[in-house]
């Protein structure tokens, strides 16, 4: 917990000092307090930026009890219960299992060990010996490899090939243990990313995932980079990857969603205008995020996730009601795309809010209009 206040602090000192906050995708300037557009989200009943929760993209208040013991106690076995518990083929266990091994990752970033200290993660090595057998340790522990191969390795090094060999073992071991568990096959999909498995490899392995869970969004949320510009497909491949995802989407399922994140991949990296944002190809992608956010299920665990990105493609495509309407039932946690590509990401949905609210005010709204 003290490396989440430690960044929260360093999150909330950058934002009073930036009056400019430089994005991935380009340059946004914030509203000053003196401009007559100005407003306050607080106006509105939002988290306070310093508040904000950046390790989720939505509540999951059961994860995080069980984090805070298996940190403060370094104990495992809550953990265990959590995952055992968990749908196997639901979206929820492979967002656990992925919280899980980020914490251990941080955990060791924070205190790798040395001679007189034990380092970060003691809890899933433990968990790994005392419960071999244990299909959510195993899965954890595989997902724990692939974020270090990213985290802290070069992609088409020998550390960072060596790494994601021991993944795609830990991958195999996982899936023997729960034959039906499509989570193993989906932490493989980042394997399969960064060994460059050929083409006929990653389809045997999608066709895996197909057949334990079919409508999982995570795992074609993680495919999806794969067939993108800046991997191993195109923007022709990924686009028709995500298309073809939304048109076999049953009704209520978030698959609908799919094309607005192929565009989000292929966003130039430069600062676009308001132009591009209202383009046909976003604005039918827009359109069809909206149909699943409004027919999914409430509980949906992706349901965040794809709200999340239409506030960006609102905020900048200046439908600043609509913004605002999905700003209200994300708001709070900021765990997701495209918050998490920015080193504050805090900050960077902060200011997205701010323009929200000031663009909303500016044509006539209010809070009272918001709520009514």
């Amino acid at each position: 917990m003290a490396i989440l206040w430690a960044l929260m602090a360093a999150l909330l000192l950058s934002f009073v000092l930036l009056p400019v906050l430089r994005r991935r995708r380009g340059m946004i300037e914030q509203v000053h307090p003196s401009h007559p557009d100005a407003a306050d989200p607080a106006d509105y009943g939002f988290v306070r930026e310093e508040d904000l929760d950046i390790r989720m993209p939505g509540p999951d208040q059961d994860l995080l009890d069980v984090l805070d013991v298996v940190q403060r106690t370094q104990d495992y076995r809550a953990a265990s219960q959590l995952l055992a518990g968990t749908e196997i083929a639901g979206e929820l266990r492979w967002q656990r299992v992925q919280a899980f091994a980020g914490a251990a990752a941080l955990e060791l970033k924070e205190r790798p060990g040395g001679v007189s200290e034990t380092p970060g993660g003691q809890w899933l090595r433990v968990w790994r010996a005392e419960q071999p057998k244990d299909a959510g340790g195993a899965a954890v522990h595989a997902e724990f490899l692939v974020q270090q191969a990213w985290r802290t390795s070069v992609p088409g090094t020998d550390d960072f090939r060596i790494i994601m060999e021991e993944a795609r073992d830990a991958c195999g071991q996982a899936a023997l243990l729960s034959p039906g568990d499509p989570v193993p096959y989906i932490i493989e999909l980042s394997v399969a990313r960064g060994l460059h498995y050929p083409q006929p490899e990653f389809e045997q392995l999608w066709l895996r995932i197909l057949d334990r869970a079919p409508t999982h969004m995570g795992a074609h949320l993680a495919a999806l980079h794969y067939w993108c510009e800046k991997w191993h497909g195109s923007r022709e491949l990924a686009y028709s990857f995500a298309e073809a995802a939304a048109a076999r989407a049953p009704q209520g399922s978030l698959l609908a969603a799919m094309p607005l994140f192929a565009v989000f991949e292929h966003l130039p990296e430069v600062n676009l205008v308001v132009s591009f944002y209202q383009s046909e190809v976003v604005t039918k992608a827009v359109h069809g995020a909206l149909h699943a956010v409004h027919s999914a299920r409430q509980d949906d665990p992706m349901l965040a996730h794809v709200r999340h990105l239409l506030v960006f493609f609102l905020v900048r495509s200046e439908r600043w009601a609509e913004a605002m309407g999905e700003l209200i039932q994300v708001d709070g946690h900021v765990g997701a795309l495209p918050w998490t590509l920015s080193a504050n990401p805090a900050a960077e949905f902060a200011l997205f809010r701010a323009l929200a609210v000031a663009g909303y005010e500016a044509n006539g709204g209010s809070p009272a209009t918001l709520h009514s």
